[in-house]
């Protein structure tokens, strides 16, 4: 699944596949993307569905498309899903396989939002509201208290001179895994801001994202686990 998913944008177009789904693919991958609810152009209630909720509706969607999918396609694999995405993305994937582990069997957060208060308020308080009057918005959508339940491989990345998604965040996830005794890998990018613009750099990421899956998808998941697709 490779994920967006954030408020008014919008990822199934009629473009040029993006050059990580295309290299997946080329590896034997089935790449998925769809919008959920809260992305652009499906109109005033679709959008408006993630108010005081970036978590619940947004996570749904997805599962949601994933299940249609799966009765229409029989080559998708329900056993082994992996999941990837940047910003609202790389958020969209650690909170996959946080909170839904019968769903998401790895998953690879790149420059993820974990906790909603530190976010710039001009974005945040416009979907969550104004804390502390929101503050169950932010509690319901943020990744810290999910840290302890997590039992599936997820791999962080984050530039370190991150200034849109600044780098702590992703130190706060990982402090949070870490004191809960939850393994994960963390994967720092010396100097990087918000997105990778060095050529050869990208070519290690991707290929290590490649790597990653292929590690951990192999049997990701246990007899019985994960989704199942419709009886065809």
């Amino acid at each position: 699944v490779s994920v967006y998913g954030g408020p008014t944008s919008q990822t199934v177009r009629h473009a040029p596949v993006a050059l990580l789904d295309q290299w997946l693919a080329n590896q034997g991958y089935l790449v998925v993307r769809a919008d959920n609810r809260g992305t652009g152009r499906r109109g005033h209630a679709w959008e408006r569905a993630i108010k005081g909720d970036f978590a619940g509706p947004t996570l749904d969607g997805q599962v949601a498309a994933l299940q249609a999918l799966a009765r229409k396609v029989p080559e998708l694999n329900v056993a082994r899903v992996g999941i990837f995405g940047w910003s609202f993305g790389g958020y969209m994937s650690a909170l996959a396989v946080l909170k839904r582990p019968d769903v998401f069997h790895a998953a690879v957060a790149g420059a993820p939002v974990t906790e909603w208060l530190d976010y710039d308020t001009h974005y945040t308080e416009r979907y969550l509201g104004v804390p502390p009057a929101a503050s169950e918005a932010y509690t319901r959508s943020s990744l810290l208290p999910l840290a302890p339940g997590l039992r599936r491989p997820l791999l962080l990345v984050h530039g370190t001179a991150d200034d849109n998604v600044h780098f702590f965040h992703t130190l706060k996830l990982s402090d949070a895994l870490f004191k809960a005794g939850r393994p994960h890998d963390l994967l720092p990018l010396s100097g990087f801001t918000h997105m990778v613009a060095d050529p050869l750099v990208t070519e290690r990421l991707y290929a290590h994202i490649t790597a990653y899956f292929r590690e951990h998808l192999r049997a990701a998941a246990a007899p019985g686990g994960g989704l199942q697709p419709a009886a065809r």
